[in-house]
């Protein structure tokens, strides 16, 4: 039933996930549909966006020049922060008709979903082949194996844990970088009182709201019990579970009035504007400061970890496997040694905003937020991102998703919890 269940909640899904993409609301795709034919690779993702698009076809037309012999049809689909493109994804594959290889994060979006409905090939021949189980962290390994076995290639790692801040708000208003809730909670009354509201917040989509969530379970919980709770090893109604839907409500108390009218760019926007001081928002918004709105890193905007999580990395990873039923695996698997390359990554990662899923990358190629965060995703403890699809299965994430929205509009703690715990039946 899991796997089935797997599947069919993938359609849920898509209406609920974000996707990490550079526009919520773009229009308009590129060929999808057709058959698999001889030297040809099809790569079917969401990357239509400001940055991502030319990351991608940067890798594409790097590798048609490595490997003239094969051409790659790019089968991005456009809009609503991957919604549409993970909606076409579940047709054609329940359809057999499956893509020579597709985005997907790591962990349970890809293991208790493709995998799990038997749908992907395993790389392990890959990995042992180019060495990358000593290129890539054993954290992020495990996000992209089940029972044993590799089924996909990460490509790039954005972190959830991050906020993103405006230097003058903050320079103004005397504020420094909080480490903990209670520092946290001191800047925001301190910012409140000078009229500045302290969090930007666009829950227009589902997950802006839940990725807080997250981080502040994380923050309560440590990276081995927030593990533990997504196991369904700890209940959803432990004491340190209600102390962070507690601290939740606190963070609420300082978002933006006009949240549910906004998507994370619009939110990122009165950040940009310095109407509010900061938002989390993983990294993919410092791509759209620098990249759509011409700000400088630690100059125009800063960052820090979220309260509680310092040394700790939430991890988003895009990845693409190998599904079973194409006509030319040889092909697609030389596309994917070329996607595991430090060549590609390097490519793509600063175009995207993101850094390299691999440890030796050229830090000289990243910018000084894409320094640090290639220091930290050495150093820290790694852990999967609820609101991405990494860290639980479709079914968990689409009610756990409803919990977090009336919550923010109610604060029911109590209700809360056990909604969350309802939904614990489905991990």
């Amino acid at each position: 039933m899991k796997k089935l269940s797997g599947i069919i909640l993938l359609f849920a899904l898509a209406l609920v996930l974000s996707a990490c993409s550079g526009s919520d609301d773009a229009e308009g795709s590129s060929d999808s549909g057709g058959e698999e034919s001889a030297n040809k690779v099809e790569i079917f993702s969401w990357w239509t966006g400001a940055g991502e698009e030319d990351g991608l076809l940067a890798i594409i037309d790097l590798f048609e020049k490595e490997h003239p012999e094969i051409k790659v049809e790019n089968a991005a689909v456009a809009g609503g922060a991957g919604t549409n493109a993970k909606a076409v994804l579940a047709t054609r594959m329940q359809g057999d008709d499956p893509p020579s290889t597709f985005q997907v994060h790591g962990g349970d979006e890809l293991n208790e979903g493709w995998v799990a409905a038997g749908k992907m090939e395993p790389l392990n021949e890959l990995y042992e082949k180019n060495g990358w189980k000593e290129k890539f962290p054993e954290e992020l390994i495990d996000l992209v194996s089940k029972d044993g076995d590799i089924y996909s290639v990460p490509v790039n790692i954005h972190r959830g844990n991050v906020m993103f801040y405006n230097k003058k708000v903050f320079e103004e208003n005397g504020i420094e970088e909080p480490e903990t809730f209670d520092e946290f909670f001191a800047a925001s009354a301190k910012l409140k009182e000078a009229g500045v509201t302290p969090v930007a917040l666009g829950d227009k989509n589902s997950w802006p709201a839940t990725q807080i969530f997250e981080n502040v379970l994380l923050g309560v919980l440590g990276p081995d019990d927030y593990k533990k709770l997504f196991a369904g090893e700890i209940p959803f109604d432990d004491e340190r579970v209600v102390e962070a839907a507690e601290k939740f409500s606190k963070v609420l108390d300082n978002i933006n009035e006009d949240h549910a009218a906004r998507n994370w760019q619009d939110s990122a926007q009165l950040v940009a504007n310095g109407e509010v001081a900061m938002i989390n928002m993983g990294d993919w918004a410092k791509g759209y400061f620098v990249n759509d709105l011409d700000m400088e890193t630690n100059k125009d905007f800063g960052f820090f970890e979220f309260p509680g999580t310092k040394g700790e990395f939430q991890v988003i990873t895009d990845t693409f496997g190998l599904p079973k039923g194409i006509e030319n695996p040889k092909d697609v698997k030389e596309f994917l040694t070329f996607l595991g390359s430090t060549e590609a990554q390097d490519v793509f990662n600063p175009l995207k905003g993101s850094i390299p899923a691999r440890t030796d990358a050229d830090e000289s190629k990243y910018d000084a937020y894409g320094k640090e965060a290639m220091q930290d995703f050495k150093d820290s403890r790694l852990v999967p991102s609820l609101a991405h699809g990494s860290a639980a299965a479709a079914g968990f994430l689409t009610k756990a998703n409803q919990a977090v929205n009336i919550f923010v509009t109610q604060r029911d703690v109590d209700n809360f919890i056990q909604a969350l715990k309802s939904a614990s039946s489905e991990l």
